[in-house]
């Protein structure tokens, strides 16, 4: 049995991991940005940092609104969320001079959604052959970045 200390991860599990509402419409509602690591806060929408990313850059663009399904949403919710997708799209390849970027949402549970009551659009920077030894063998990710610094790079890209 393989095990990886995660230290970081403490407070989520002693917080009991998203508590009794949504993640999501705690962070919409607050204004410690920098503590909840928003990027960029749009009127229908905001982008935000992944607390445990993939990759380094790793965000999510989220409406304010509870949406459980892309059904549910309106056009300019929608709209909104799809101009800045594209947008961090840009941010991520000049910041991280990414190969690729994966993005995509998982909607419902049993999709995959880790929040799956609360719509929302990842975005992360892929390079060449980063499923490297110490992902695919090692079964862990290395993470190069401090997501303050994550959270100052994007931010620049996206006021």
């Amino acid at each position: 049995m393989d095990y990886l200390w995660s230290p970081w991860r403490y407070q989520y599990i002693k917080s009991g991991g998203a508590g009794d509402g949504c993640v999501f419409c705690a962070i919409a509602a607050s204004t410690e940005d920098d503590q909840n690591l928003v990027v960029y806060r749009g009127e229908k929408n905001y982008v935000v940092l992944n607390r445990y990313p993939y990759t380094s850059g790793h965000a999510m663009v989220i409406p304010y609104e509870h949406l459980a399904t892309l059904d549910a949403a309106p056009p300019e919710t929608l709209t909104e969320m799809i101009l800045l997708t594209q947008r961090l799209e840009g941010a991520l390849r000049r910041q991280y001079r990414c190969q690729g970027v994966n993005i995509g949402m998982n909607v419902g549970e049993a999709a995959g959604a880790g929040v799956a009551g609360h719509i929302h659009m990842h975005a992360l920077p892929r390079w060449i052959a980063d499923s490297n030894f110490m992902t695919v063998v090692g079964e862990t990710r290395v993470l190069p970045e401090e997501l303050d610094n994550t959270l100052a790079k994007l931010r620049g890209e996206l006021r």
